[in-house]
């Protein structure tokens, strides 16, 4: 298969999992989002271990630390942008910070792009990509900055009619966390692009990445638990009813992560911009069942992506006869 259903798949999956993200989210507890930490962090802790022994490299001891030496920068980075934007969840509706956050993916394009160009690979990436995928890409990252820009500007709008909401009241500075989450995912999507690169990465397959994230996850996991049981003086129990759409958004984030890396690892110039494009699905979701109302120029930006993606569609179905 080529890179092009993978991402598509994790599209959906993230897509998915920021539904469940804003329905596990609670306004009023301020640790929420460490919480939701634990939940993201047991799920992909599991599943890392149940994945240690398809390892490429076996990981000896030696082996795990060197391996988990060259992921550092591309884990710390999505880590930090995920719990930040977990806690960014409880000031802004989804709709306004998924599209924000996930203008990422243009940023780490290009960032790889720079990273082939400084290394002298460009050559080989241009053989890669053709016209449409030039255009497909160019249309999805141009929906989804224009859905950033136009849920910035609905979101003033709003501050100005609902100044008494506690969702709006903090105005321009809760905007942070999508635009820290949008930084720091940019880090850690670009060096994933360099590290997962079949050509020119540094080693590492897919499933060792999977492996080394996830345990990565899982040990910010337990820092976030044991900081909430010091800081309440009492352990948190995750296993309650009402914690379960966290599970079910931890779930969701696992499995769109399994199709990312390999989609990655194919084509991380392409991949990374339409993956990022899973804010449209937010959107879409959100609309459905959280009741988040959509104005026509959001629907406009929905349908450029949308056609942007088809293009992009096109041209692999075109490439693999």
């Amino acid at each position: 298969m080529t890179w092009f259903p993978f991402a598509l798949i994790c599209l959906l999956g993230w897509g998915s999992a920021d539904l469940f993200y804003k329905k596990g989210t609670d306004e009023e507890d301020k640790q929420s989002h460490l919480k939701i930490a634990v939940w993201v962090g047991l799920i992909m802790g599991l599943v890392s271990f149940c994945l240690i022994p398809f390892s490429e490299t076996g990981f000896s001891a030696k082996s795990f630390f060197v391996s988990a030496g060259k992921y550092l920068p591309a884990s710390l980075g999505y880590i930090i942008s995920m719990i930040i934007g977990y806690a960014g969840i409880r000031y802004l509706e989804m709709s306004i910070i998924s599209p924000v956050q996930n203008a990422s993916g243009a940023l780490s394009a290009v960032a790889i792009v720079i990273y082939f160009l400084i290394a002298g690979k460009l050559e080989n990436l241009s053989e890669e990509i053709s016209t449409l995928d030039v255009a497909g890409t160019c249309v999805i990252i141009a929906g989804v900055i224009a859905l950033a820009v136009t849920e910035q500007a609905l979101s003033r709008k709003e501050q100005k009619l609902e100044k008494e909401d506690r969702k709006y009241k903090y105005g321009a500075l809760a905007l942070i966390f999508p635009l820290l989450y949008c930084l720091f995912d940019t880090i850690g999507t670009a060096a994933d692009g360099i590290i997962l690169d079949e050509e020119s990465g540094l080693g590492l397959g897919e499933i060792d990445v999977l492996i080394l994230y996830g345990i990565t996850f899982f040990v910010a996991g337990i820092a976030c638990y044991i900081y909430m049981w010091i800081k309440n003086k009492k352990p948190y129990n995750p296993f309650r009813k009402h914690e379960w759409p966290k599970l079910a958004a931890a779930c969701c984030e696992q499995f769109g992560q399994i199709f990312y890396v390999f989609a990655m690892a194919a084509n991380p110039v392409l991949a990374a911009p339409l993956i990022s494009a899973y804010c449209i699905v937010s959107v879409i979701l959100t609309r459905i069942f959280l009741k988040e109302k959509l104005k026509l120029a959001q629907y406009i930006c929905v349908a450029a992506v949308i056609v942007g993606i088809i293009l992009l569609g096109i041209s692999e179905g075109l490439a693999s006869r």
